[in-house]
């Protein structure tokens, strides 16, 4: 049985927990209120749960550092993303806050900070999942170390981007970027893998007489392992590869030898130059979905390709262009065409007969 007594003007509350003491103070002068909290703590223990007291001591940087932890653990891709989420973003503005504190009104203050910073949607959505991923992570720990998780709002994202290569500006960009890079820019317009995923292939993943391309799992963004079954452009791309292989060079697209750990600065210039100008990397990656799923391969066979594990996100990257809108327009009207008996103009010549017209 817990009981209420006053150190000054504030009301503190003494009960027991597996035996042990547990003193805490109301934070009020108030002896109702620390009634009502001594109830309150009293039926957490009844119910098997960890009194409340204990999660006020819990701050955001423990959060913090359990989350990125637990990205380093799990050797997750978006580990560099994570820590300018947090240590960029949320630790500046969260930093030395009780975790009990961070409610919802609080979250829409900084999500208010953010965007009077000039922070585009899409950021403070990826800190806003953090955040969350944070309690989530503490909640699931032993023992817990927050008691619920707050309701965490997320903006509208209108910001998608939509860019994609026609056949003639991706011929026009490869064919004026640097020879070590055209051969790889081509792989990712037939295959539509990211680069990081074509940056790290190496050549023990690459069976040019089986026709076959591997990659492994610590190597994927969605963490899964998938095989590539290459002919046509891609094995001539790939044999071309091959016989500028450098010695002591485990990497398929290398730079003298060395692996490419940036090609910013190359794919600038020739976006320049070709009046190309806010093209990405990523928009090959969209381009050969898009061009998949009109030469008619499965979606899901696409979707193995290209490395989605998701269709939501798979269903982003099947862009609509001018051309195939033009093109359904087309389609639309041959089909009209077709399945029309009655030429345009031929009733009104048939009604002009039968009235005795010439």
């Amino acid at each position: 049985m817990g009981s209420i007594y006053k150190r000054g003007n504030i009301y503190w509350l003494k009960y027991y927990r597996d035996g042990k003491p547990i003193r805490e103070s109301s934070k009020s002068d108030r002896e109702a209120d620390a009634r009502r909290l001594l109830r309150k703590r009293e039926g957490e223990i009844a119910e098997g749960k960890r009194p409340g007291v204990y999660f006020d001591r819990v701050r955001f940087d423990e959060l913090a550092e359990a989350l990125l932890t637990d990205y380093v653990v799990n050797r997750r891709k978006s580990l560099d993303r994570a820590q300018l989420s947090v240590n960029g973003h949320l630790a500046p503005f969260f930093s030395g806050m009780r975790v009990a504190n961070i409610t919802t009104p609080v979250i829409n203050d900084y999500i208010v900070h953010r965007l009077k910073e000039g922070a585009a949607n899409a950021s403070i959505n990826r800190e806003l999942s953090a955040l969350k991923r944070m309690f989530t992570l503490a909640m699931r720990s032993t023992p817990p170390r927050v008691g619920h998780v707050p309701y965490i709002p997320m903006l509208a994202e209108n910001n998608t981007r939509k860019g994609f290569f026609e056949h003639d500006e991706f011929i026009a960009l490869r064919d004026i970027l640097p020879e070590y890079l055209q051969n790889l820019v081509g792989f990712a317009y037939l295959t539509g893998w990211r680069r990081r995923e074509i940056t790290s292939l190496t050549w023990d993943r690459v069976d040019l007489e089986q026709g076959t391309v591997r990659l492994e799992a610590e190597d994927s963004k969605n963490q899964e392992a998938r095989t590539l079954y290459i002919n046509g452009e891609i094995l001539s791309l790939l044999k071309a590869q091959f016989r500028e292989r450098h010695l002591g060079c485990r990497f398929v697209f290398h730079r003298q030898g060395n692996q490419i750990k940036s090609l910013q600065k190359a794919w600038r210039t020739a976006c320049r130059k070709t009046g190309l100008e806010g093209k990405l990397f990523h928009d090959l990656r969209r381009t050969a979905v898009r061009n998949m799923v009109r030469a008619g391969v499965p979606e899901r066979v696409a979707m193995t390709i290209s490395g989605h594990k998701t269709r939501a996100v798979f269903e982003r990257y099947n862009i609509v262009s001018p051309q195939d809108l033009l093109d359904a327009t087309t389609k639309i009207d041959n089909y009209h065409r077709r399945n029309t008996k009655v030429e345009p103009g031929t009733q009104q010549a048939h009604h002009g007969h039968k009235n005795g017209h010439t």
